[in-house]
């Protein structure tokens, strides 16, 4: 365990052979399925590397790679892949040739069942495909990426789904718990007692190709504790070097905020990994993490080497946004700090941020001392004066003056931090703020996925029957004010006939409640695989029923959907049809 730096089953399954041991009948069950279930999935990597290095329908997806920078060597020690646009390549390749049957396919997480019909269908289709590896080496699952930008075609990235995709829960794969290439990573973050984390796996990939071997990706997502104990197995610093663009800086600030709140329980945790530092890489202004590696190395070697303390970066970003030489100024850089600082758990550590905050807000430190001590207030004090913000002149959004507002977030970072169906429900609801009351009845704050999504619905739940835009905004947060004025700027057309808008506020709840559904039943069939390796038939009973159930409510929500729609074009024929969610083919 202490020199390979894993757990005690995985080292339980490698040392029973050597020894001479033979382990239970379950156990035994549960390694012949994780087995079948690796090697689907090293059958899949390698029929996606065979289709982008040897097909011409690879032949796009590799030109982009190699314009991006990506060499072919490194597409092959890699094993980079490619996943035709076809629903059932993988499945008839892997069913026909390698005789891995429909059930294996789908508890590895490369099919989906078809939610009206018998049979399965790709998960994976016409993307970029990244193999995804625990820290030993073994594959446990896939990431998928659309060729090329949203910007080459809003419509047609909606259509394919989320710009990257990753495996759902399985036996295998546990997102929260993955860092992309910490199979590779983990000797040189142990000889330099440091990891550096990035969001994407093209920025993680760049870094191992251009010689930066201590680089892992935390796939996408906010940092979890899984995540930040898996990699404190190897060195006790992090280092966070998410993009920092106007936009990437707040995208990075959720990732520091979130992680901040971890060190503490980080520090509890029985894992023999501790995290003592957590630092921000500051780049060139307007500049991705796999243009500087490619573009400018010495400049992410130096950057990487000397990152800024997180405290020190929030202080210093919150500074920049609120000026401290005016009162409405230093409460702000106050408020918008106080949080973060109180998840310090190191007294010596705190002090010293706190003498800092003093010096650059100029208020004294013990009035901060004070403010840190006094306990955070639940609901703020809200005025009730009539006023409208000027961004939202009467009826129409002003794009214009929102994006110039010093707050406002470039709308790419916004898709990054939330999910779409996220996006689309709170956009709704600032620019209809008479529609809180009616979802508040239906939607909980954990039903949302994101904390940006949580910390804005709170808000708005919060803000009561007098709703004044420009308070309100004032009110929140710094990061959480940019992302509500920036969906405020969506240009989405909204109708304001009464019955159109009550349709598409439910539209909005029924795919949310869809995606959890979704989200509920992956975990469901995650635990019946467990079950059914353990042979442990109570469960396996209860869950197949569980798993039954939650697709019969989808179906009712994919009926629900469907009539509401039909109506919606009836009765409103020039608002824009909802999009249907990917969920494969009916």
């Amino acid at each position: 365990m202490e020199r390979e730096s894993i757990d005690f089953p995985e080292a339980l399954r490698r040392l029973a052979p050597r020894a001479g041991v033979e382990l239970s009948e379950r156990t035994s069950r549960e390694d012949a399925q994780r087995k079948r279930l690796r090697d689907a999935l090293e059958a899949a990597i390698a029929f996606y590397h065979q289709v982008l290095t040897g097909h011409p329908s690879g032949q796009p997806a590799l030109d982009y790679l190699r314009k991006r920078g990506f060499k072919d060597s490194t597409i092959e020690t890699f094993q980079l892949g490619f996943a035709p646009d076809s629903w059932d390549a993988l499945s008839r390749q892997l069913s026909k040739k390698r005789q891995v049957n429909e059930q294996d396919l789908e508890a590895a997480g490369l099919v989906s069942r078809r939610p009206n019909r018998s049979g399965v269908y790709d998960r994976f289709r016409n993307r970029i495909i990244f193999p995804i590896r625990d820290a030993n080496g073994g594959a446990t699952g896939l990431g998928g990426r659309i060729i090329g930008a949203p910007a080459e075609g809003q419509t047609a990235a909606r259509d394919q789904g989320p710009k990257y995709l990753n495996s759902p829960a399985t036996l295998l794969f546990d997102k929260s718990r993955t860092l992309y290439l910490i199979d590779r990573a983990k000797g040189a973050i142990r000889k330099q007692g440091r990891a550096v984390l990035v969001e994407g796996n093209t920025d993680a990939l760049m870094a191992h190709q251009e010689g930066f071997d201590n680089v892992v990706g935390s796939l996408g997502t906010a940092l979890t504790a899984g995540q930040v104990e898996l990699v404190t197995r190897y060195a006790p610093r992090i280092a966070l070097a998410y993009d920092v663009d106007s936009a990437g800086q707040d995208a990075a600030t959720f990732g520091a905020t979130e992680l901040t709140a971890l060190v503490g329980e980080i520090e509890r945790s029985p894992h023999r990994g501790r995290l003592t530092d957590v630092d921000v890489v500051r780049l060139p202004e307007g500049r991705d993490p796999d243009e500087v590696i490619r573009d400018d190395p010495d400049t992410w070697r130096t950057a990487t080497e000397a990152p800024q303390p997180i405290m020190e970066f929030l202080i210093d970003r919150y500074a920049k946004r609120h000026d401290p030489r005016t009162l409405s100024g230093r409460e702000k850089l106050v408020n918008a700090v106080m949080p973060t600082l109180r998840t310090i758990g190191d007294p010596v550590r705190r002090d010293g941020y706190l003498q800092m905050l003093a010096r650059r807000s100029g208020v004294d430190e013990r009035v901060l001392l004070e403010t840190l001590h006094r306990p955070e207030p639940t609901d703020r004090p809200r005025s009730t004066r009539g006023t409208t913000d000027g961004a939202h002149a009467g009826s129409k959004i002003n794009l214009e003056a929102i994006l110039s507002s010093p707050g406002a977030l470039d709308p790419k970072a916004v898709e990054r931090a939330l999910e779409p169906g996220e996006s689309s429900l709170l956009h709704l609801l600032l620019v209809h703020p008479d529609l809180i009351p009616v979802a508040a009845a239906r939607l909980r704050t954990e039903d949302l996925v994101t904390t940006p999504a949580r910390e804005l619905w709170s808000a708005l739940v919060r803000s009561g029957p007098t709703f004044v835009r420009n308070e309100f905004l004032e009110a929140l947060d710094p990061t959480i004010e940019a992302v509500a004025r920036t969906l405020f700027a969506r240009t989405d057309p909204l109708s304001y006939d009464p019955i159109a808008l009550a349709q598409t506020l439910d539209q909005s709840l029924l795919t949310l409640e869809r995606n959890r559904i979704n989200e509920a039943i992956e975990f469901k069939r995650a635990e019946l695989a467990e079950a059914e390796a353990a042979d442990d038939e109570p469960s396996v009973g209860q869950l197949q029923r569980d798993v039954l159930m939650l697709q019969r409510r989808r179906l009712e929500l994919d009926r629900e959907r469907a009539n509401a729609t039909v109506l919606s074009k009836r009765r409103t024929p020039s608002q824009p049809r909802t999009p249907t969610p990917a969920g494969g083919p009916s």
